[in-house]
């Protein structure tokens, strides 16, 4: 197996591990990116995220897709959108090798912080998180605010 930075022409294969999370996540629907949305967004002349790639037999089995924010206490930080290995291919070392490259990549950039969201019903995923020195924190909600009520309230302003 390789561990490689994703490019350009891997976004296809990138979008049908996001839709394979989708639905592992409960949420078979919810995918509306498209692979020219990913290309173009992730390889422009400012991409908006970055990924890795992990590589099997020529076959790509897994992603993590990760971006840089802004904190106001800490400054730059990196944040891990999506970790995801094809179902068939987890317990191979991909998971944990694509998590590795992430880390390195944020300790190489000099971020103070690396941050990413799981699901509080993905147990495996917490205990490695947890085994791997990050913390889980339990006094924060995740905000969202999907299109549908951007429009309305942009509506009522």
């Amino acid at each position: 197996m390789l561990v490689r930075k994703g490019r350009i022409e891997d976004m296809p294969a990138v979008l049908e591990l996001i839709r394979e999370l989708a639905v592992f996540e409960k949420e078979p629907d919810a995918v509306v990116v498209t692979a020219e949305e990913l290309q173009r967004d992730g390889f422009g002349e400012s991409p908006l995220f970055y990924t890795f790639v992990a590589e099997a037999d020529g076959e790509i089995i897994g992603t993590a897709l990760f971006y840089y924010r802004y904190s106001t206490w800490k400054g730059k930080t990196v944040h891990l959108e999506d970790l995801i290995v094809r179902e068939d291919k987890r317990g191979t070392g991909a998971g944990s090798a694509l998590y590795k490259e992430v880390i390195k990549f944020a300790k190489q950039e000099g971020v103070r912080r690396a941050e990413w969201a799981v699901l509080n019903w993905n147990t495996h995923a917490i205990d490695f998180y947890e085994r791997s020195g990050a913390a889980i924190l339990q006094d924060w909600f995740t905000v969202q605010m999907n299109e549908e009520g951007i429009t309305k309230f942009t509506l009522d302003l």
